[in-house]
């Protein structure tokens, strides 16, 4: 019974840690996707804005 429960403290401490090295891995994941998410926005400024310009020098062009 004792060893029983001895082996039931060690599988507990070990979901525990296992448990604790997920959610510092989430909040890494979160804090990444936070990240990129931010450089999707810029990205997505940058190629609007390049999209603006094309569109204004192609108005310029003479019509074919």
């Amino acid at each position: 019974m004792e060893e029983e429960l001895t082996q039931l403290e060690n599988r507990i401490e070990q979901i525990a840690t296992l448990c604790e090295g997920l959610k510092a891995e989430n909040r890494a994941l979160r804090s990444r996707l936070t990240q990129l998410e931010s450089d999707n926005r810029a990205q997505a400024d940058k190629l609007r804005l390049a999209t603006e310009k094309l569109e204004a020098l192609l108005a310029r062009l003479p019509q074919a």
